[in-house]
């Protein structure tokens, strides 16, 4: 990724420290408008070396007029100038030394990757050592897992030894024995016998002295997959089903299933091949029997072994891959709406070719739903029956359900008064069922989902995630569908991570610290000063209406839905400031120059909305903020809100519009900021039909506000062009830059 992308997607305090290292000499636009061509010059070089910093000297030069000559084509007037300003400073400052603006970008390029270094580092710190610890767990997996696999390579080949000593052993028996009775006894043929007889009996030592050594190989064997199926189970199986969890709810993607099938499937391979050599000793030993054989003394417990190791193994495999989620929100998968189509998918991490079409997944919806609940009733409609098979894609054993829904049952028991439940907060599951009747076992196999909750109308879902969010943040327990019955509370250090995860998910940027500490003061209060140990409860989260009447939870995601549909460009790029008190902002522009102004939510705007504040100067010399009624997704829906700030217009006591808006805190001018999201003019043939005989001027809807009041209103201003030109030299005379924008002409 490029280093001036990964900088954008920094905290506020790393950005400001990105800001301190430019200025006049060497404006940060230009590092924004040749990022990529920067980084991928030697700058070390070229300030070594007056011919090749005079080479990209010009370079840069020709790519600023290029630049220059795209933004023409706009029309932007604010912008070409600055563009012309930004190279004759250039000219200026380095046309004799072009080394020394080649040593100042080197510089830049190393402040920037220490910036940068020192961010990474600090947001890894606290997750490089549980990192490091799972690193560490899997290489030990995998030495214990390849040290299984050379024990049973060994004990084969042990066992096909022994095979050929007692095959040699036999046969070498049953040769003496005929010789005895066909050879006539004289003395040099009983000591050839009595000879044969000594090697006879050595060689039944060597073979007994084997088949113990056999046994020991298998019983150290079965003690190491014992150890491997603890960890396979107890440990790794229970982590990737939390990071799954972790997932769902937004946190980062989930290990792939890769590893822990390639563990398990191996584990299972050597049970069978061990159980095969059990039964290979099993002949053995009816083949050849005497008092205190090992094989005969050790089988059966080792059998018995064997199977149950390879049993566990296979009621455990099976696991859901993919939670129930509706294709229409794949963000917000186990909320299902009736009559919805659904898809889960069903993989077993023991992928044995003996297996593939042979196991049939039934689904079946609330089976295990205590009795004593009165939850809503569902049935599945749609095939919810699958043959597991092997995928050619990913190789894996897996059954996927495509055409799942949930149909509401028509009459169910009475909802109990005493612990009443809203329909988002009933816990539901989804569980899969086979029978396993091969590899000489009969073994029902069966794995449930994470819980889910079922809607009947689209606007239940922001309810119903918001209980998918508590209840995977704090239980582990797929059974515990009561849970809202007496729901915990959670930490603020631990919300405040998942709330992070809600943007992140969906959009390039999580929430910084500075955004977090304001929503903590939201939900905690200012003193609780965001104490990561602070608690809060299900009620104050979901449903509680103190804070100003509006619901914490409701109002943040209307404030997503906001970012997702009309805003996330500029929200990527880390111009939206978003979540600030208004005590900050005053404190932020107050020192600013007039015409500065930030983005931020509305925080007491309940579908969402977002306002822009700026700072002016009072004709006393005080620095005085305004700030706009917010603009909801029903203003935005068919306006640009980049257009909204390019277009907006304040109406002096003069009637003189202008437009306050110069520059994006801390100071960047609006149009470098933002002019690449601007909405392009439409062609002169499209503004004005010339065949027509009265050609229409094209219209343009502009937000006014009439000052000093903020509160905006929707107009439809023509200006035509003299009117334009009037307007453009009252606002310069008034040192306005920017007008407000009007009618093509």
């Amino acid at each position: 990724m490029a280093l001036w992308h990964q900088l954008q997607q920094l905290d506020s305090r790393y950005l400001e420290q990105v800001d301190q290292l430019y200025d006049e000499a060497f404006p940060m636009e230009i590092r924004q408008y040749l990022s990529q061509w920067i980084e991928s010059q030697d700058w070390d070089a070229a300030a070594a070396d007056v011919s090749l910093a005079t080479l990209r000297f010009h370079e840069l030069l020709t790519k600023l007029d290029e630049h220059h000559s795209r933004i023409n084509q706009g029309n932007n007037f604010l912008l070409l100038h600055n563009i012309r300003k930004i190279k004759r400073n250039l000219q200026m400052f380095f046309q004799e030394y072009p080394m020394q603006m080649a040593m100042i970008i080197s510089n830049l390029l190393n402040e920037e990757r220490k910036i940068l270094e020192m961010a990474l580092k600090t947001q890894e710190k606290a997750g490089s050592s549980q990192s490091n610890v799972m690193m560490d767990k899997q290489k030990q997996l995998d030495i214990q897992v390849n040290d299984l696999k050379k024990k049973v390579q060994e004990a084969e080949q042990e066992i096909q030894a022994l095979e050929d000593l007692q095959d040699e052993h036999d046969f070498k028996k049953k040769t003496l024995q005929s010789s005895q009775m066909e050879v006539e006894m004289n003395a040099q043929a009983a000591k050839e016998i009595k000879d044969e007889e000594l090697r006879i009996k050595e060689m039944f030592l060597r073979l007994n002295q084997m088949r113990e050594v056999v046994i020991y190989e298998l019983v150290n064997a079965l003690k190491l997959v014992e150890q491997i199926e603890f960890t396979l189970i107890s440990v790794e199986l229970p982590e990737w089903k939390q990071r799954q969890q972790m997932a769902c709810i937004g946190g980062p993607p989930n290990a792939c299933l890769d590893q822990l099938q390639s563990w398990f499937t191996t584990v299972a391979e050597c049970l069978q091949q061990i159980r095969q050599q059990l039964n290979k000793l099993n002949e053995l030993q009816l083949k050849f029997t005497y008092d205190n054989d090992p094989i005969s003394l050790s089988m059966s417990s080792l059998q018995e072994q064997a199977l149950k190791l390879f049993k566990d193994l296979l009621v455990n495999s099976m696991v859901v891959e993919r939670q129930p989620c509706m294709p229409t929100h794949p963000q917000r998968p186990l909320v299902l709406k009736t009559g919805v189509q659904f898809t889960v998918k069903i993989r077993l991490l023991v992928k044995l070719h003996e297996l593939n079409c042979q196991l049939k997944v039934k689904a079946s919806f609330d089976k295990d739903l205590p009795e004593k609940t009165s939850f809503k009733g569902y049935n599945i409609l749609g095939t919810n029956s699958k043959v597991m098979n092997m995928e050619e894609s990913s190789g894996c054993l897996a059954a996927e359900f495509r055409h799942l829904q949930l149909k509401e049952q028509k009459s169910v028991g009475t909802k109990s008064n005493k612990v009443p439940l809203l329909v988002t907060e009933e816990l539901h599951s989804i569980s899969f069922e086979t029978h396993l009747s091969q590899l000489g076992l009969s073994i029902d196999l069966k794995t449930t989902s994470l819980p889910v909750v079922a809607i009947s109308h689209i606007n239940q879902m922001q309810n119903a995630w918001a209980s998918i969010l508590w209840y995977n943040m704090l239980c582990t327990d797929c059974q515990n569908l009561t849970f809202f019955l007496n729901p915990p509370m959670v930490k603020w250090g631990e919300l405040s991570k998942v709330l992070s995860w809600q943007f992140s998910s969906v959009t390039k940027r999580g929430l910084s610290a500075d955004q977090l500490s304001v929503l903590g003061n939201r939900l905690l209060g200012a003193e609780a000063n965001g104490d990561p140990e602070a608690l809060i409860t299900w009620n104050k989260f979901s449903k509680s209406t103190a804070d100003r009447g509006i619901v914490f939870w409701l109002w943040l995601d209307s404030i997503l839905d906001l970012i997702k549909r009309c805003l996330l460009n500029i929200w990527n790029d880390g111009h939206i400031i978003g979540f600030i008190s208004k005590e900050k902002v005053k404190a932020l522009l107050w020192d600013k120059r007039p015409g500065t102004f930030l983005l931020r939510f509305s925080e007491t705007c309940k579908e969402g909305g977002i306002t822009f504040t700026w700072v002016e100067q009072t004709q006393n010399g005080e620095p005085q903020t305004h700030s706009v009624e917010p603009y909801t997704k029903a203003d935005l829906n068919d306006l640009s809100f980049p257009d909204v700030i390019r277009d907006y217009t304040l109406m002096a006591s003069e009637n003189i519009p202008e437009n306050p808006l110069l520059y994006l805190y801390p100071d960047i001018p609006k149009d470098v900021a933002l002019g690449c999201y601007y909405s392009n003019p439409d062609d002169d043939s499209e503004a004005m039909d010339v065949d027509r005989p009265y050609p229409y001027l094209k219209r343009q809807k502009i937000m006014v506000s009439r000052f000093p009041h903020t509160r905006r209103q929707d107009s439809m201003l023509l200006l035509n062009e003299e009117e334009y030109d009037e307007v453009e030299k009252q606002n310069k005379e008034s040192g306005m830059h920017t007008l407000c924008s009007t009618l093509p002409h």
